[in-house]
């Protein structure tokens, strides 16, 4: 009769954190939030850790009716472990938030910093090749010709990687000013 009451309690708790962590129960993380050995599950959702808390918990149901007591031992710290790890990942939900916002506006800063060092990168692979045209003008030589030419092509292809990481940076601004947006 006592290992029904804790069987409830237990049931009790884990319907109390499934009701606590609804609203973030499928959001999807980056990394994963949990070591292996506590959940087998790879998951990226706080609901498929919860999945895996509720088939452990019939699993130990079954342990304590067929009356395996190491087994009901083992199950029982694991679910209350998992529940513990649970509860600290819903509570640190607002300060991950917080620290999300904080990174999102670390990488636009950096963005911006990326694209002004580009766009310097730009005006000087131009003030270079016209220099090189400009000594190309007055050279005699054939030999130097050659060379400033060759200068010139390696010059132009450094200046359109430079203009394509442009395009790139630029887009990646767009996205994140449309995601601050919405």
């Amino acid at each position: 009769m006592k290992t029904q009451k804790l069987l409830n309690e237990l049931e009790e708790q884990i319907e109390a954190l499934a009701e606590k962590i609804k609203p973030i129960a499928h959001f999807s993380f980056i990394t994963l939030r949990f070591d292996q050995k506590l959940f087998h599950r790879k998951s990226h959702q706080l609901s498929e850790c919860l999945f895996e808390i509720k088939q452990r918990f019939n699993q130990l149901k079954h342990a304590v009716i067929t009356s395996r007591s190491e087994q009901v031992t083992f199950l029982t710290e694991k679910i209350i472990a998992q529940i513990s790890a649970i509860t600290r990942e819903s509570a640190t939900q607002t300060l991950r938030e917080q620290e999300s916002q904080h990174s999102q506006k670390e990488k636009t800063i950096d963005l911006y910093e990326r694209l002004v060092q580009h766009q310097d990168y730009e005006r000087r692979l131009i003030a270079m090749i016209n220099d090189r045209e400009q000594k190309l003008d007055k050279q005699q030589s054939y030999v130097a010709c050659q060379k400033l030419q060759q200068e010139i092509a390696a010059l132009t292809g450094r200046l359109v990687r430079c203009r394509q990481a442009l395009s790139r940076i630029e887009r990646a601004i767009e996205r994140y000013e449309n995601q601050s947006i919405e």
